[in-house]
């Protein structure tokens, strides 16, 4: 290295050296540097520390959103519960959030004996409950105490959990109806419910109070009813504890009194129903005790509500017709059923001739007990023809009498009695007399007289009204009363129960007589017996229909003595010479037609025939 070299690398150095001395900061700079360092460095830590703060809350947040469902409604399990009332100027309904269901139901344009609105849900008797399967446990309702939110007169929404989580049941009272639309949701429970169910539970009990006056009558009439789908209505036993496990998915189930009725109606099916019906002791105050545990769809999502309906109110046929029309289901739930209008036959002429007739009649505002009295006097005019006819058939066997009985002289013997009768059934056919000829109107008649005896019961027009002595069509009338219970009779006597039993005697010796006019004296004999039995019918008539509605006792009276003056009137007004010579003109017209055996004579003429043939084989 030369001596330039040397030099010139010992001045960069100073230069450097230099440069490094005259820009160092002095003393009070560089504190003044580390405490800024200092404060960046806090404020970078508290920084740091707010996140981790904001966070720790979120997560806190998020987890008490996402907790199990016995934390997330513990508080609810111990709240008490208060009342919520709901009114549609027809139904009063009280909620309570303890449960978040209905607790009493009362219908405000009906009384009770006690002149009281008619309470159909009671509190402490009636529980309608929800089961939800969740995670770790299931969700009952009845364990937690909702709150009610987005209260209106007619609405309400019973809500569990919080704003974020939570299970809504929402109750609406439908307009000028008996309806309750009742929807549940789920919305942000799907980490709570298990999301492999797909149904709730519903378990479902109640006690019917007795709300008329005749408890054994009520009760007979008081059932736990239910549809099934696509199917027809059937019920429990009326008088008898049952029980039933469906197979079949059921439409709705309904606990039925004799005139009310609380239905529970499906969104689509009720499935694996369990039903119970159990009757209460007399005195009680109570008709029968019902339970219903089923299971319905739900969507633990939330993605849709689970629909139900409820019918609180009368059992009557055309409010509970349009009912079906207003829940607007897309099916016929054929609730009118709960009135019950007897077997097929029986229910169409209720259906297409007496209700018709009935509402009628009704329609002028008459006392129901005029109407009933039209009613009768229509339908004795309707069945006027075929009543003629009856008689005058029992009338021209009475003037052939002497004609029969001359061929009873004619073989008097036991062994001629197969020739005796066949000569007397060419007899009637050669007069154009038939001996069945009175049946086939009575058996006309007869479906009318059992169609109204299922009808008249079951008018919810008749309730509360009051015609003569009796202060209520729907139950017995007690004028004579007393306070013991007699066997057999109970503690009353029905006034219209009496006047029903002694026309019926009347009419069995109208007939007994007409059966007599027209018999030989060996069948009188045979029939005695026979017609001692047609008279214990009516004393039987008495223990049966004491405790029945004095409406159907007032009808059937009705009945019974217009009959009475019809048979006096037919009997007046005919006259058996003029009824002889008809039928002697009758056999002259036709004395030259063909022979033809037909019928009864034939038969017994077949057989008169072989037993000849078996007479002669054996001699």
């Amino acid at each position: 290295m030369d001596k330039n070299t040397i030099i010139g690398l010992t001045l960069i150095v100073l230069v450097f050296v230099g440069f490094g001395i005259y820009s160092r900061p002095s003393e009070e700079e560089i504190a003044q540097q580390i405490e800024l360092a200092r404060q960046d460095s806090i404020a970078q830590a508290k920084q740091v520390e707010e996140q981790k703060l904001a966070e720790q809350k979120k997560f806190e947040e998020l987890a008490l959103k996402a907790q199990d469902s016995t934390s997330l409604f513990f508080e609810a399990r111990n709240m008490a519960g208060e009342e919520v009332t709901l009114s549609n100027g027809l139904v009063n309904l009280t909620l309570n959030t303890k449960g978040g269901s209905i607790q009493n139901a009362t219908l405000s344009n009906f009384k009770n004996q006690q002149k009281e609105d008619v309470k159909i849900l009671r509190k402490d008797l009636n529980n309608l409950t929800y089961t939800f399967v969740g995670k770790d446990e299931n969700i009952y309702t009845g364990d937690y105490t909702f709150t009610a939110i987005n209260k209106t007169d007619s609405t309400v929404t019973m809500r569990l959990g919080n704003e974020v989580s939570h299970l809504d049941i929402n109750y609406q009272l439908v307009k000028d109806s008996y309806l309750v639309k009742i929807s549940m949701q789920a919305i942000g429970m799907g980490s709570l419910l298990h999301p492999g169910t797909q149904s709730m539970s519903i378990n479902w009990q109640d006690v019917a109070a007795q709300q008329e006056k005749g408890f054994d009558f009520e009760q007979q009439f008081s059932s736990l009813t239910y549809k099934e789908k696509n199917g027809d209505t059937d019920n429990l036993s009326e008088t008898s504890e049952d029980s039933e496990n469906m197979e079949m998915p059921l439409e709705w189930v309904a606990f039925k009194n004799q005139f009310f009725s609380c239905v529970l109606i499906a969104p689509e099916q009720f499935d694996g129903a369990v039903l119970k019906s159990s009757p209460c002791q007399k005195g009680s105050g109570d008709l029968k005790k019902y339970s219903a545990q089923m299971n319905c769809a739900f969507d633990p999502s939330g993605a849709k509500a689970t629909e139900l309906n409820l019918y609180v109110g009368p059992n009557d046929f055309h409010i509970l017709k349009d009912h079906d029309n207003l829940i607007n289901s897309g099916k016929d739930l054929e609730m009118e059923k709960l009135v019950y209008l007897g077997w097929p036959l029986f229910r169409i002429i209720n259906r297409w001739i007496i209700l018709p007739l009935f509402d009628f009649l009704s329609g002028f505002g008459m006392n129901m007990g005029i109407v009933l009295l039209l009613l009768t006097l229509i339908v004795k005019a309707f069945v006027y023809p075929t009543t003629k006819k009856s008689y005058l058939s029992s009338a021209r066997m009475r003037v052939l009498k002497p004609k029969v009985d001359a061929l009873n002289a004619k073989y008097p013997k036991a062994e001629d009695a197969m020739k005796k009768q066949t000569e007397m059934m060419q007899l009637y056919r050669e007069y154009g007399v038939s001996p069945m000829g009175g049946c086939l109107p009575m058996l006309i008649q007869m479906p009318i007289w059992i169609a109204l005896f299922n009808f008249v019961p079951n008018a919810i027009a008749l309730r509360g009204e009051s015609f003569l002595w009796a202060e209520d069509l729907s139950a017995y009338d007690s004028l004579l009363s007393w306070d013991a219970d007699l066997w057999l009779i109970g503690d009353h006597l029905s006034i219209f129960c009496i006047l029903f039993c002694a026309t019926n005697i009347i009419n069995t010796w109208i007939s007994m007589r007409q059966q007599k006019d027209q018999m030989s004296s060996e069948q009188a004999q045979q029939m005695k017996m026979m017609q001692y039995m047609m008279y214990i019918m009516p004393l039987m008539f008495f223990f049966m229909f004491n405790n029945y509605s004095s409406g159907l006792c007032y009808y059937y009276f009705l009945s019974g003595f217009t009959s009475i003056l019809i048979m006096w009137y037919l009997r007046k007004t005919t006259d058996d010479k003029k009824l002889l010579a008809k039928l002697e003109e009758y056999r002259e017209k036709h004395k030259n037609d063909p022979k033809k055996t037909s019928g009864m004579a034939a038969r017994l003429q077949a057989l008169q025939k072989q037993m000849e043939e078996q007479q002669k084989n054996r001699s």
